[in-house]
């Protein structure tokens, strides 16, 4: 495959850290340095990118087009500035850390370091994220085309426009698979309550919420109107339906669970 991406340094290669750069590798990636203290993390990627356990080891000379942090947030004060050097070599800085704002990352960085906050989720793995970004002020809009080619990658990108509305973002989107698993498990549950074999209530508990997530991305139409399709008048599902819309059930719940995430979101910002 031709190279399409430019060299890049990850820092991180847990879960969403090698979902994307597997997503890299299928893009046409040719050369990937990987900081990851744990080998059997990056075990996966061994023969198609460098392995290497801390900033020290990185090869000299080494000069990565953009930095992508994947570690935990609580991680960031002990490990970001060790990769300052980067930024002063004018190399973008592509976060995925929830809460770390741009001006605590230039705090390690350096002020004059290029910037950009993301939150991708969970379907990346399979190539169906949704990932929304930030490009704080001083990132090129080559830098920010370079950031776009990478997390788009992994699946679909937005942009938003202030920082802060990345935190929304990670409780809606970045949060979003967990509530959308929680939907599988509740009917699976609810499901051999009222009587279903378990194997049975787990099969079509999971193909439920994966066709309709399937049909969902496939239609046009609003997910409220898809929503009124299934529901015939005085049937069964108006029925459940007249028990999960009363006024303190799962809308106004979803609502409350989102507001929290999203004051999460700001206190991880410090």
């Amino acid at each position: 495959m031709t190279e399409t991406l430019p060299d890049l340094l990850l820092i991180g290669c847990g879960k969403m850290g090698g979902a994307m750069l597997s997503g890299w590798l299928e893009r046409g990636l040719a050369r990937a340095v990987v900081v990851e203290p744990f080998a059997a993390s990056a075990a996966a990627f061994a023969g198609r990118a460098t392995i290497v356990p801390d900033a020290a080891s990185i090869p000299a000379g080494f000069r990565p087009a953009a930095v992508i942090l994947a570690i935990k947030p609580q991680e960031a004060p002990a490990t970001v500035p060790a990769f300052a050097r980067f930024a002063a070599e004018g190399a973008l800085f592509v976060s995925i850390m929830a809460g770390r704002s741009v001006a605590s990352m230039r705090a390690a960085l350096g002020e004059g370091a290029a910037v950009v906050r993301a939150m991708p989720n969970t379907p990346a793995a399979v190539r169906q994220g949704f990932t929304a970004a930030y490009a704080a002020p001083g990132v090129t809009d080559a830098q920010k085309a370079l950031a776009d080619a990478l997390l788009q990658a992994v699946g679909e990108v937005a942009w938003v426009a202030e920082e802060d509305q990345i935190n929304p973002v990670t409780a809606v989107s970045g949060g979003g698979p967990a509530y959308v698993f929680l939907l599988a498990e509740v009917l699976e549950k609810a499901a051999i309550e009222q009587g279903l074999p378990a194997d049975l209530a787990r099969r079509m508990a999971r193909a439920t919420v994966a066709g309709s997530g399937a049909l969902l991305a496939a239609s046009p139409q609003d997910a409220a109107d898809l929503r009124k399709a299934v529901t015939s008048p005085k049937g069964t599902t108006e029925r459940a339906l007249n028990v999960l819309m009363e006024p303190d059930a799962w809308p106004a719940l979803m609502s409350k669970a989102i507001a929290a995430a999203t004051d999460r979101a700001r206190e991880l910002a410090g």
